[in-house]
């Protein structure tokens, strides 16, 4: 199969909605597929970049400077993907190249599916502080981008229930992205390694480390975590909070640390190296998480591919996820934090290699790239079948047009007689299209 991707964000762009869609993409690589992505420029990438990423002129949004809309380019990239024959169109943003995507699927008369990454409703106040979109608005604009659409993918249940309440009627599935196991299991990483990472953020061997690694903004709710670390190192002293990123809410966040008098108990590193991502997995006790906008959330599947249980606030996705103890504790109200993080440390049990082996492949990227397919397969089967019924139902429509106007040709208007006989004609020609329905 040829598949087209289309979306606003792609590497060097760093979100889990580029990851996603690279982890995608050589997953249905590895099955035999030709993936292409149609994506927005960007300063930073190499000239020589792979012949299969197309880029379209773009300019940065007004509201996220990082990310980027194209504004041309679209007949251009039309002739590509007419020329690279695409049997299916994989949108992956409800902006300008999801919108190129659908009207280029309908030029092409192929299926389109589309991936609902981002629950709007958090994200609605970073435009004109909120003035311009209100989060009752976006359900709206929702229904009139998903409007004609094949299928839908969702990440998470969390996802599906929303559409659901937005009264989507379209075909829904939920996919939750997959990792790649690889970068995370690391077994060159040493016990040795953990130590002196730990020993270089201060943190001696019989405390617990908690780890908060993401994008540091508001609707992370890391100041959640922060605001209750005074609770907690009253039950427990001897623990300790490492916040990994960077983000527009740094600033705030630093200054509530210091508000609370917890710099000996709280330190942020600011970004790390990719690279470095599992080593502080894996010197970690806990991770930990107070967002409740994530509609799945990579970073908890790359923390128990990393072998280490997760501390978050419960939502439908990470209750399928956390299906044993020894994967993690969920709390249900935020005054509950605490306590949660409190009862994790002394009851949750060391992993069984059996059950984390089956809940690693259920999280893999290879069993994500399966399934999209099966969906892609689904909905391709589907949309041939309708396109081929149309067909049909357009000869057999002509047929009875003309045996109705056929008649009409040679029959007497004053004939009475000729009238009841075209009327009966006409009742049997709509018995014969009511068949073919």
């Amino acid at each position: 199969m040829r598949i087209g991707f289309f979306t606003d964000t792609y590497f060097p762009q760093v979100s889990g909605v580029a990851t996603s869609i690279k982890t995608l993409k050589t997953e249905l690589e590895k099955q035999g597929h030709t993936v292409f992505i149609f994506t927005t420029t960007d300063e930073d990438i190499n000239r020589y970049e792979d012949w299969d990423v197309i880029r379209i002129p773009s300019v940065p949004f007004f509201a996220f400077k990082e990310r980027r809309v194209a504004y041309r380019g679209f007949t251009d990239a039309l002739k590509i993907a007419r020329r690279y024959k695409l049997d299916l169109i994989h949108t992956h943003t409800e902006f300008s190249l999801g919108i190129l995507g659908k009207m280029i699927a309908r030029e092409l008369d192929i299926p389109v599916v589309h991936t609902y990454h981002t629950q709007y409703e958090d994200y609605v106040h970073y435009i004109a502080n909120g003035k311009l979109i209100r989060p009752s608005m976006v359900k709206y604009f929702v229904r009139s981008f998903l409007k004609g659409l094949d299928g839908v993918i969702c990440p998470s249940e969390i996802v599906e229930d929303l559409l659901n309440g937005y009264d989507i009627p379209i075909s829904k599935r939920v996919i939750p992205t997959g990792i790649d196991l690889a970068k995370f299991e690391r077994p060159e990483i040493t016990e040795e390694d953990t130590l002196d990472l730990r020993a270089h953020l201060g943190i001696e061997p019989d405390e617990t480390m908690l780890l908060s690694l993401s994008r540091i903004s508001h609707e992370k709710n890391i100041q959640a975590i922060v605001s209750a670390m005074p609770t907690i190192l009253a039950d427990n002293s001897k623990v300790k909070l490492v916040i990994v990123g960077g983000g527009p809410f740094a600033e705030e966040l630093k200054e509530l640390i210091h508000e609370l008098g917890l710099t000996d108990s709280v330190q942020m590193t600011g970004m790390i190296a990719p690279t470095d991502t599992a080593l502080y997995y894996k010197a970690a006790d806990f991770f930990i998480s107070a967002s409740t906008s994530e509609t799945q959330g990579l970073t908890f599947l790359e923390s128990l591919a990393s072998g280490t249980p997760i501390l978050a606030h419960s939502n439908p996705y990470l209750d399928n996820v956390i299906t044993d103890k020894m994967f993690g504790t969920l709390y249900q109200r935020e005054q509950e934090l605490s306590d949660a993080v409190v009862e994790a440390i002394v009851a949750t049990p060391v992993m069984n290699q059996h059950l984390l082996e089956k809940k690693l492949y259920e999280i893999s990227a290879t069993n994500f790239g399966r399934r999209v397919y099966e969906y892609y397969l689904d909905l391709k089967i589907s949309y041939d079948f309708r396109r081929n019924h149309i067909k049909e139902d357009g000869v057999v429509e002509s047929l009875l047009k003309e045996a109705i106007y056929l008649p009409q040709k040679v029959v007497v208007k004053s004939s009475t007689t000729t009238v009841k006989i075209l009327k009966k004609s006409v009742q049997q020609v709509k018995s014969i299209r009511n068949f073919f329905d």
